[in-house]
């Protein structure tokens, strides 16, 4: 919940945050099977959010070109996380 709300909430117009909710959706659902439960979920749910809104603006009108950076972007920090 509290990472659709990042998104929900975020300053961009409607249309933006209407294509943001939906990037963030079928993003989640291509990766979500990739994370345990409980708070590992809520944990990965929470750094897509913040990845999506890393690549996110205003003009963003394409939900599949949002969703793909969303998902490299979250892929990069977690390849950061690992040699830290």
């Amino acid at each position: 919940m509290r990472a659709r709300q990042l998104i929900d909430t975020a300053s961009y117009d409607p249309e933006a945050l209407q294509v943001m909710g939906q990037a963030f959706d079928q993003a989640w659902r291509d990766i979500a099977g990739n994370f345990g439960g409980g708070g590992d979920k809520d944990a990965a749910r929470l750094k897509l959010a913040n990845a999506l809104l890393s690549v996110a603006n205003n003009d963003c009108r394409d939900v599949v070109s949002l969703k793909r950076a969303a998902l490299m972007a979250m892929a990069r920090s977690y390849r950061v996380g690992q040699r830290s």
